[in-house]
């Protein structure tokens, strides 16, 4: 019996977006889409990058912002602004790994978190206004405990 991860499914559902919106396959394609599937939070192109150039294949920054953008039009990432001109990127998931993010406004540090009773909130507050939510993202500002003392 084979047993499919989250991230094996995010990893082919975003390929499967990718290829039915035009976008060729590739190997650094795959490759970036598979690193993004496996993390459990976001991260900066530059760290993408370099966590690539460690693998098995090199892929340019030229090809890791391209295809960030790629995967941001098909809506299967979202950019996450977190201040000091940094953006993260992370998958758009469902369920269990869905998170927000609180960011550090002194060193750029980002912690994920997850609430119910938020989460219940936002579902509420989509039922009353007129607009059908598809996704969401909370982002809290503020100081970490070492930036804080």
């Amino acid at each position: 019996m084979s047993h499919v991860t989250d991230a094996q499914k995010w990893t082919e559902r975003a390929l499967q977006r990718l290829s039915g919106a035009g976008y060729r396959s590739g190997g650094a394609r795959r490759e970036l889409v598979t690193l993004l599937g496996e993390q459990p939070c976001a991260l900066t192109a530059l760290e993408i990058e370099a966590a690539l150039a460690r693998g098995a294949r090199r892929v340019s920054r030229a090809s890791v912002y391209r295809i960030l953008d790629e995967l941001e039009r098909v809506r299967m990432i979202q950019r996450i602004e977190a201040g000091h001109g940094m953006a993260r990127y992370e998958p758009v998931r469902t369920g269990r790994a869905h998170h927000h993010h609180v960011v550090c406004d002194e060193c750029g540090q980002l912690q994920p978190f997850s609430d119910e009773g938020l989460e219940r909130a936002i579902k509420r507050l989509s039922e009353r206004i007129p607009h059908a939510v598809t996704e969401h993202e909370v982002l809290l500002h503020g100081a970490c405990e070492n930036c804080s003392s």
